[in-house]
């Protein structure tokens, strides 16, 4: 009969370090804990610990219980000095533990239980034989680097299934079942699977159905709010998870500057006289005070001069220099109008031009640096689809006289910021959103978001590299009615 084992282990950024004098220090993402006249017990387990995955009964093999305490699994008992300091080293230490189930046959864990969270708690428990069990609505399983990766937004821990067998029963768990029915399916021993039940639901990744055979997150009137990929995606942006882009090799430091895209014509653009401007630019408050509707778009044509006025005041690069993220890498930087985190500024802008004197229709990438817009596609249908998209989203008859696209460099973002990256870079196109809405108003013209289901579309005109570099918003600019 298959006996499993709870293992223990902590987080593969922790760092345990020893004194000579006993004093023990653990580094880990949460902080710096200091355990001052550390019980031997601690140092040497949280010595394995960081190891890899341990039984706690072998490493107190060598210790002389002198009064017996309940253990911390069911696996042994020790001191009462050591046990207790064990335990609340632990628990502080909660945010940096990997509980791990293996069974006694050398072969590695079946499970890792991994927290994601600063105090989780961990209390895996008996799972009644006919209680219904189901995976969280929120969950995503996916290959991991070490196996399969099991997770949901609304838990704390996440878990890598290693074994085929935890893979199976959780594979089992995609529909309400009780451990009866999941060891009848797959004829996997009913404590290996009552142990990798009780691990998942303890995890949060799995549900247990209440006394009325009810789950509490179908009732939660909160949680119902959320789709699953909109809180996955709240909860990984805002939480480093290893394993991210900036844990991968090769990203390198992408240049400040994209290069040309293809070989088109290249259309040095209008740069106005700010001094000129300050003089007779309406004020913030009177810029701000105005309604943001999107415009009705218009028959009217907008002048290269003006696109360039437009685009020099919202978006070029006024200088370029070092900069460094605080106890972070340094990097390349630039000074623009509109805010980015780091001074990375990752977004770039490609004009789809429809009405414009002194311009040809085309869609053209906009040099932020040397301030000109040089031609990609001029594929009349690419274009059309492009403006036909912004008609629709504006609720307009009319395609504007041009529809700025903004796209997101993320090798440029990930760099830095690993799993942050694309909430940081939506948060910048709402800045530059702001920034040409203001730049347009004061200039009389009206620019406006307008949301684009754009699909491969916009990838395919303006011929980008996918997913290095994908599209992130639109704004479409137009004349007043």
């Amino acid at each position: 009969m298959a006996e499993t084992i709870p293992l223990w282990s902590l987080t593969d950024d922790s760092l345990v370090e020893i004194g000579e004098d006993g004093s023990l220090v653990v580094v880990t993402r949460w902080g710096e804990y200091d355990f001052d006249r550390a019980e031997p017990l601690v140092r040497e387990s949280l010595r394995r610990m960081a190891l890899g995955p341990v039984s706690l009964a072998n490493v107190t093999s060598s210790w002389e219980p002198v009064e017996c305490e309940p253990d911390l699994e069911g696996e042994l008992s020790w001191t009462a000095e050591g046990a207790d300091a064990l335990r609340q080293a632990l628990k502080e230490l909660g945010g940096s533990v990997v509980h791990s189930l293996g069974l006694a046959d050398g072969k590695g864990p079946l499970l890792s239980v991994i927290p994601v969270a600063l105090a989780p708690v961990f209390e895996p428990a008996g799972i009644p034989a006919a209680r219904p069990t189901r995976l969280s609505r929120f969950c995503s399983l996916r290959s991991d680097a070490e196996g399969m990766g099991l997770e949901s937004p609304s838990a704390r821990y996440r878990v890598v299934l290693y074994q085929p067998w935890a893979v199976h029963v959780a594979a089992t768990l995609a529909t309400a079942k009780s451990t009866g029915e999941i060891v009848t399916m797959t004829g996997i021993e009913p404590g290996v699977v009552g142990a990798i039940v009780s691990y998942l639901v303890a995890a949060g990744v799995v549900q247990l159905a209440g006394e009325q055979g009810r789950f509490a997150e179908d009732e939660d009137p909160e949680l119902s709010l959320w789709s699953p990929d909109e809180l996955l995606f709240h909860t990984t942006s805002r939480t480093w998870r290893p394993g991210g882009p900036a844990d991968l090799p090769g990203l390198g430091k992408p240049p400040v500057v994209k290069a040309a895209n293809g070989e088109g014509p290249v259309y040095a653009l209008y740069r106005p006289d700010l001094a000129d401007r300050a003089e007779t630019d309406p004020t913030l408050t009177a810029l701000l005070e105005n309604d943001h509707t999107c415009p009705e778009f218009t028959e009217s044509v907008v002048s290269a001069e003006q696109l360039g006025e437009f685009l020099f005041r919202g978006a070029r690069i006024r200088s370029i220099g070092p900069a460094h993220m605080p106890n972070g890498p340094s990097h390349s930087a630039s000074q623009r109008p509109y805010f980015s985190v780091a001074c990375l500024y990752e977004l770039e802008l490609y004009v789809s031009v429809n009405r414009c004197s002194g311009l040809d229709r085309g869609i053209y990438h906009y040099d932020p640096l040397d301030h000109r817009l040089s031609l990609v596609n001029d594929d009349e249908a690419d274009l059309d689809a492009m403006l036909d998209m912004a008609m629709i989203g504006g609720g307009n008859h009319r395609r504007p006289s041009a529809l700025i696209t903004v796209t997101a460099r993320m090798p440029r973002m990930a760099s830095v910021l690993g799993g942050g990256a694309y909430a940081t870079t939506l948060a910048h196109v709402g800045a530059l959103q702001q920034t040409l809405y203001l730049v347009a108003r004061a200039m009389g013209l009206a620019a406006h978001a307008v949301p684009v289901d754009a699909g491969d579309r916009v990838d395919r005109a303006l011929k980008l590299e996918w997913p290095a570099e994908v599209g992130v918003g639109e704004c479409a600019l137009d004349r007043p009615a």
